[in-house]
């Protein structure tokens, strides 16, 4: 027999266990929250799970309490003194000065020993902010006839030294040295200026000033908050003092400013050469700066030396900038160096080298595109010496770089030497030569560059680069003679034809591509010499892909073939624009073309792309000659096209009896119903409708009788288009003699007969659609 609990004892039960369960979750939740706070903040791992974590670390609370109480007293203390300072007399004034400066200089002693670091160094910071402020009432009653600028320069120097020796004497405290530095920047510039100095030796004082800086920054503790403090000084005072005599030496200041940043760059070196070791990429930045330095300096100091006509911008300056940066760049690569220095003066050279570049390079194109007929010699030093800095270098890049360089003095020495058209024209093109040859050849161009198996075709690949647009030049020059554009155009083309024929690689691609270009220009060169009319220029022309579709049917499956094919083709497309000012002449290259097209089509490999485009060329050539002769019948034009298809379309069913007959017949047959129905319809005689229905009635007939969907449904509709035309005034005229009530009537019956045999034309239409379907 089963017992039964009533419900109040399970009532109990349930509740004994919920409670179980909810001290259980408890548990694991605060479990849960004792693993995370273990995971994600391991400093607080002993913290008991169920305490709250506190938003503010205290340290933090404390350090913002105590900066915000030291900012408030500062404030109190500047006011008291700026506002309040003239109601005591000269006793109460020294007085409270010297108790509050005292007592707030020796509190920080008292309270580093009771470790109070925090509250030290917020005491000690409003002490510093009192000496200055007793420096200013010192000024203002004991010496108010001292300048103001140097009582600030001795007042800084003084407030600097003060501070430092705090700093050392009490130690423990952050504060007082970072602001002694700070403070030490200001004794020597503001001495200049108290003595009315020149700008120039008020940059020597910054100068000096970062020296000074440099010195604490390396002989400082290491890790102390001073060497950074130091450093940073050091930063912002020299390059202030540089860049203002980096401007000067601009303007030309003569030897002064170059001399300052030759020695600012002896400290920039110092320092980075004092580096702590294995800090080597925090030697890098300054080495930079000093072979920047080094070079403005250094460059300075040359274009003072030189002449006052060549040390214009546009002149020999920038080569001299140019030497002095070649001249640390091998100081650089000599060896010896540490690491990071050697990095940073090779970083720095290499920057001025590709300014110097940049310089030359826009002066270089001008040349060559004629919008600056001459250049200066100068202008030729840049690239040579770039590009001896970078041949020695045994690097893929530095080599391509030495050969697009040497390219670009190439071209542009005739312009700096002034020599005659003839002599440029004559200097490019052999430049353009070599280049070539290099292409070919381009082993004698990787020499010492080792581990470098894609040197060849890289080097290769520039030197091609080179020689094309050099090609591109000198043709260009050439084209405004006659007799020199044919003579560089053919020089031209049988230059490349021969790097086509010895190379290998793409570069044969290409350079055989390029010859047809030039035997393209080399034509039109001819024609306009003998002076032949744009028209028969265009068919000229067309000797171009002829002899290219030869040259393919010589070179056959090889990789050459069809870049050169095509751009034959390219040629033929010319050829075709320039012959549009006369239809007579067009009809005649598009037809000599369709011939070449036919030509290339004998070959198999050729035929499915020549053979449509024979064709395509053919019907075009026919239907401008047939606009020409001002015939405007749409058969004249669409005939030539669908007898053509229609026989292609039978071979394709005699080979393929699977194919559709839209695919074989449809074009054909479209091309002369459509057009021909179009103008039936807005004729207003009677024999072209005539004749369309019979030859849509033809095709009709004929694709019934051969089961062919496209003839039966193409021809059926255009006849039963072509019968609606013509009939349709007569039944106009018939439903306009009815009753008015007879088209209702009719169409009524008309719905009931077809509703009443629904079912019956649904059967019908099915089975006229298999019907259709089963068709070809």
């Amino acid at each position: 027999m089963n017992n039964v609990p009533s419900p109040a004892e399970e009532l109990v039960v349930l509740d004994r266990e919920l409670a179980q369960l909810d001290a259980r979750r408890s548990h694991l939740l605060a479990r849960r929250a004792w693993l995370l706070s273990v995971l994600y903040a391991p400093a607080a791992a002993s913290t008991p799970p169920s305490r709250p974590v506190p938003e503010t670390a205290p340290r933090s609370a404390q350090n913002v309490l105590l900066t915000l109480g030291g900012v408030l007293l500062a404030v109190a203390a500047v006011a008291f003194t700026l506002v309040n300072w003239g109601h005591l007399g000269i006793g109460g004034r020294s007085a409270v000065l010297a108790v509050v400066t005292a007592g707030a200089l020796a509190a920080p002693v008292v309270l580093l020993r009771r470790r109070l670091a925090s509250t030290a160094e917020a005491v000690a910071s409003l002490g510093l902010l009192l000496t200055v402020l007793d420096a200013y009432a010192v000024h203002r009653v004991a010496l108010p006839a001292w300048e103001a600028v140097g009582y600030a320069a001795v007042a800084s120097a003084v407030l600097a030294a003060l501070w430092a020796a705090y700093g050392v004497v009490v130690g423990g405290l952050r504060v007082p040295l970072p602001v002694a530095v700070v403070a030490g920047q200001l004794p020597l510039p503001l001495g200049a200026l108290a003595s009315d100095a020149s700008a120039l030796t008020v940059c020597w004082a910054l100068l000096a000033t970062a020296g000074l800086d440099v010195v604490v920054a390396l002989r400082g503790r290491p890790g102390a908050v001073v060497r950074r403090a130091a450093g940073v000084a050091a930063c912002v005072t020299g390059g202030w003092a540089v860049t203002a005599a980096a401007w000067f030496s601009v303007l030309g200041g003569g030897a002064g400013p170059a001399g300052l940043l030759l020695v600012a760059a002896g400290l920039a070196l110092y320092g980075a050469w004092r580096a702590p070791a294995g800090a080597e990429a925090w030697a890098v930045a300054p080495t930079v700066v000093a072979g920047l330095l080094a070079v403005a300096g250094g460059g300075g100091l040359v274009r003072e030396a030189l002449p006052e006509a060549w040390a214009a911008p546009g002149a020999w300056a920038v080569p001299g900038y140019l030497l002095v940066a070649v001249a640390v760049w091998a100081v650089a690569v000599r060896g010896g160096l540490p690491r990071g220095i050697r990095r940073g003066l090779m970083g720095a050279s290499a920057g001025v080298q590709a300014l110097a570049v940049a310089w030359a390079l826009p002066q270089v194109v001008g040349a060559l595109t004629g919008e600056r007929p001459g250049v200066a010699w100068s202008v030729v030093v840049v690239p040579v010496t770039v590009a001896g800095v970078l041949v020695p270098l045994r690097s893929l890049r530095a080599r391509c770089g030495a050969l697009a360089l040497a390219w670009a003095a190439g071209m542009s020495l005739p312009e700096a030497l002034s020599l005659p058209y003839t002599a440029t024209l004559m200097g490019r093109l052999v430049l353009t030569a070599g280049f070539l040859a290099l292409a070919v050849r381009p082993a004698a161009l990787t020499a010492r560059l080792s581990g470098e198996p894609e040197a060849e075709d890289v080097l290769g690949g520039a030197a091609l680069g080179g020689a094309l647009l050099g090609a591109v030049a000198v043709a260009a020059g050439a084209w405004g003679s006659e007799a020199a554009a044919v003579t560089v155009l053919g020089v031209l083309g049988a230059l490349l034809t021969g790097a086509a024929i010895l190379g290998g690689g793409p570069r044969r691609t290409v350079s055989a591509c390029a010859a047809v270009v030039a035997a393209t220009g080399f034509v039109g060169a001819v024609a306009a010499a003998v002076e032949l009319p744009t028209h028969l220029t265009g068919v000229a022309l067309l000797a171009v892909p002829a002899a290219t579709a030869a040259l393919g049917a010589g070179l056959r499956r090889r990789p050459v073939a069809v870049p050169v094919e095509l751009t034959g083709v390219a040629a033929g497309a010319l050829a075709v624009g320039l012959a549009a000012t006369r239809p007579a002449a067009l009809a005649l290259v598009l037809a000599l073309g369709g011939v070449v097209a036919a030509a290339t089509a004998v070959r198999p490999e050729r035929r499915p792309v020549a053979g449509y485009a024979a064709t395509a060329l053919f019907v075009v050539a026919t239907w401008v000659r047939l606009a020409d002769s001002g015939v405007s019948a749409p058969e004249a034009y669409t005939l030539p096209v669908t007898v053509p298809a229609l026989a292609v379309g039978v071979l394709r069913r005699r080979r393929d009896p699977e194919a559709s007959s839209w695919a074989a017949y449809g074009p054909g047959l479209a091309t002369t119903l459509l057009p021909s129905l179009a103008a039936a319809w807005g004729d207003a005689g009677w024999p072209r409708p005539l004749l369309l229905g019979l030859v849509a009635l033809a095709v009709t007939l004929a694709g019934a009788r051969l089961r062919l969907q496209a003839p039966l449904l193409l021809g059926g509709a255009v006849l039963a288009l072509d019968a609606l035309h013509e009939l349709a005034p007569y039944v106009v005229q018939a439903v306009g003699a009815l009753p008015r009530w007879l088209p209702p009537a009719l169409a009524g019956l008309l719905l009931l007969a077809v509703g009443a045999t629904y079912e019956q034309r649904l059967r019908d239409a099915r089975r006229l659609r298999e019907t259709l379907g089963r068709m070809g």
